[in-house]
């Protein structure tokens, strides 16, 4: 339970320190530039969520392969009790 509470509160830290990233290429920036203050967050809010959307796939598939060796790995340690006659 430890471990599951740890790795939240890690989790949410990098959440927090990570909200003044800015994810503009060079192409973008001119363009928020040309925009103003507001659209520009706006730009940089929108490339952030798009960007998110398949590491947070991705990481959702490395998570359920590794329960899934995890669980087979438990089951491969378990003592065969079949009878044998």
């Amino acid at each position: 339970m430890k471990k599951w509470v740890s790795k939240l509160a890690i989790t949410v830290f990098l959440g927090l320190v990570t909200v003044g990233t800015f994810a503009q290429c060079s192409i973008c920036t001119k363009t928020a530039s040309q925009l103003g203050e507001g659209p520009a967050k706006g730009l940089n809010a929108g490339i952030l969520y798009l960007a998110a959307t398949p590491f947070l796939i991705i990481g959702y598939l490395g998570y359920r392969w590794f329960q899934a060796e995890k669980e087979k790995q438990r089951l491969d340690a378990q003592p065969n009790n079949q009878d044998t006659i």
